[in-house]
């Protein structure tokens, strides 16, 4: 790793700042979570698993344990999207075996009910762990925070649950898009505070995961996606010029190239269904880009594991690139594989 004034300078800013490293950088998105030993222990220590998410001790502990495992470049704060509308009061809740509950917000008099202003009250335990892991964190790992995008987080506020369509989101979307954008005004004002908090509390750069990005068409796309992802960034680089965002559109295809475009991020993650080669020619050039192994090679390991990873490094390694996955790792990955995946990419030369 190179010095800056006798400093070890962290890889991870070195690439988002478009500086040449020694080493491609890496981390795998949800590498705090179920795969691991350590995490379900903790797990259970938490009883809920919005508990763990507000308890600073524990969501401290679990962000550190696949640093101490496997020295990724940079941690991501273990958190979950959904802690915004809790903040602005909804019910949130998550159910063993089906993931997150809500009640369903389908009208204005439902958005009534919301509040912006006991949002940094509510997640303050969030903050607290951000500042005891800004403490305990290496020197040369980066320290990556995150919230969710507007129109993801308004899916499952709208249809109380992940669903395969965002079908009720898309629905009031449809039928009443003034009505709705009422809804994306509104957490887009509640990211602004989330991240800025997360800034103040220690975290050096931010990731906005738009995992449901790839459901819109077109002029849905420009109006739920990269709008809202625009106002956020534009605001929050007024604040922090110097703080690094990087966007997640999942599922956008093509339209990933105005939205990197047009929302002034620093880099973008790329989804398991874009293709390398692709993003060389219509992505890399505009800006740094992360990812994108598929997270079921890395369950199968060995051979073809290795030559999916090498095929990404060797097609996109030589400008800023990031390693990471497509999206994040599944419980069913076996820890050893993750080991021999980070050792794959750090000896990989080209």
């Amino acid at each position: 790793m190179s010095k800056v004034n006798g400093a070890p300078q962290k890889r991870l800013l070195q690439v988002l700042n478009g500086q040449e490293g020694d080493q491609t950088p890496v981390w795998l998105m949800r590498q705090a979570g179920r795969y691991l030993p350590e995490y379900r222990e903790v797990r259970k220590q938490a009883g809920s698993f919005l508990n763990l998410c507000y308890t600073p001790e524990l969501a401290e502990e679990v962000t550190l344990q696949p640093i101490r495992r496997y020295g990724f470049d940079a941690a991501i704060l273990f958190s979950d999207i959904l802690v915004v509308p809790d903040g602005l009061g909804q019910t949130v809740g998550f159910k063993e075996g089906e993931g997150p509950v809500l009640e369903p917000i389908a009208d204005l008099a439902g958005l009534e009910k919301l509040d912006l202003a006991r949002v940094l009250e509510h997640l303050e335990p969030v903050y607290e762990t951000v500042r005891r892991l800004a403490k305990s964190l290496p020197d040369e790992t980066t320290f990556i925070g995150f919230a969710g995008a507007p129109w993801t987080v308004a899916t499952y506020m709208v249809g109380g649950r992940g669903s395969p369509d965002q079908g009720a989101a898309k629905a009031w979307a449809y039928r009443a898009p003034d009505e709705f954008q009422k809804l994306i005004d509104l957490l887009v004002e509640a990211t602004i505070l989330h991240l800025s908090a997360q800034v103040e509390a220690g975290v050096e750069v931010l990731q906005i995961f738009d995992t449901w990005a790839g459901s819109l068409p077109e002029s849905a796309f420009r109006r739920f996606a990269i709008e809202p992802m625009k106002k956020i960034v534009a605001a929050l680089k007024v604040r922090y010029p110097f703080v690094p965002i990087i966007g997640f559109p999942r599922g956008a295809g093509p339209m990933i190239v105005d939205y990197v475009r047009e929302t002034g991020i620093q880099a973008v993650s790329l989804d398991t269904g874009l293709s390398p080669s692709w993003v060389r020619k219509e992505v890399q050039p505009l800006i740094c880009v992360q990812g994108n192994l598929d997270p079921l090679l890395l369950v199968a390991g060995g051979e073809e594991m290795r030559n999916g990873a090498r095929f990404i490094l060797e097609t996109l390694g030589d400008r800023p690139f990031i390693f990471n996955l497509g999206h994040g790792i599944v419980p069913q990955t076996p820890p050893e594989h993750v080991a021999e995946l980070v050792e794959f990419v750090r000896d990989f030369k080209r």
